[in-house]
């Protein structure tokens, strides 16, 4: 049944009735793969999971058909930012922790498909811990974010585009730094500081060959500057799918009035979700 879901084809969704929002979504027509409604107490969201995200595409679609997303909170709302939901402790009227740490007890591998996949408006991603805990950037079993975000000029888009390059190549640099840690350590204790200098600079040619410049392709910069998303996000965390229909609903959940936790005052929830086998 899941393998069925997995490929259920999509070539209906272009007949789809949008629904009104500020902005119009920028559907990706060349992608394929299932979609799932998510019934909301604001209404409903439908999201198209992409294939070549298949980890968490499939991951997704075994919590959908378990009910496991049914009931949720979306539990982090930031205007002009994005709503994030499938924390499994929100389900818990009575539970008094802060939301944001439930899952189903294991994480998934990133699938980054950095620039095909990018946090354009609309844009379905994994929610993960920090680098600083987590330097493979695995996403959250459950937990995942609808982008909102807000447009940027061309000139920002540059900036963004320019610090995600020092990022990913610092990325590369600190994880096989990591590598080679016992022989760091044992240089360090032999006080060798031209042993370090020829590693550092070993490392630095390895990270400059092997992390390809980040350029942002035109589509997106136009994307980005024309209906917004949240470029700072880029090639960091896994974007597997995007909403082809409510994004309305998204626009009120993300102006509904929090807390200083950014937790909705009046809950807004995930009633029911459900893989559509045809539109």
């Amino acid at each position: 049944m899941l393998a069925m879901l997995a490929t259920v084809a999509v070539s209906q969704v272009n007949d789809l009735q949008m629904q009104t929002s500020s902005k119009p979504l920028m559907i990706d027509s060349t992608a394929t793969g299932p979609i799932v409604e998510l019934k909301t107490s604001l209404g409903d969201i439908k999201v198209r999971l992409y294939d070549d995200t298949p980890g968490h595409r499939d991951n997704f679609l075994k919590l959908v058909n378990e009910g496991y997303y049914d009931g949720v909170l979306f539990h982090r709302v930031i205007k002009d930012f994005m709503v994030q939901t499938g924390d499994p402790n929100s389900k818990n009227p009575e539970n008094t922790q802060p939301l944001g740490s439930g899952d189903p007890g294991y994480t998934l591998a990133a699938e980054i498909l950095y620039p095909r996949h990018f946090h354009k408006y609309g844009a379905l991603a994994a929610a993960r811990t920090g680098d600083n805990v987590n330097p493979e950037r695995r996403s959250s079993g459950s937990q995942f974010y609808i982008v909102t975000g807000q447009t940027y000029s061309p000139s920002a888009l540059k900036q963004m585009e320019a610090r995600m390059d020092n990022d990913a190549k610092q990325h590369f640099f600190q994880s096989e730094t990591m590598k080679h840690i016992d022989q760091i350590k044992t240089l360090q204790a032999a006080n060798d500081t031209a042993g370090l200098e020829k590693l550092r600079q070993e490392l630095i040619a390895l990270t400059i060959a092997s992390v390809p410049d980040m350029k942002m392709p035109q589509e997106m910069i136009d994307t980005y500057s024309k209906t917004g998303g949240t470029p700072h996000l880029d090639n960091a965390y896994t974007v597997f799918g995007e909403v082809i229909d409510g994004m309305d609903v998204v626009e009120k959940i993300q102006n509904v009035a929090t807390d200083p936790s950014d937790l909705p005052l009046e809950p807004v929830k995930i009633i029911s979700a459900k893989v559509l086998e045809g539109i």
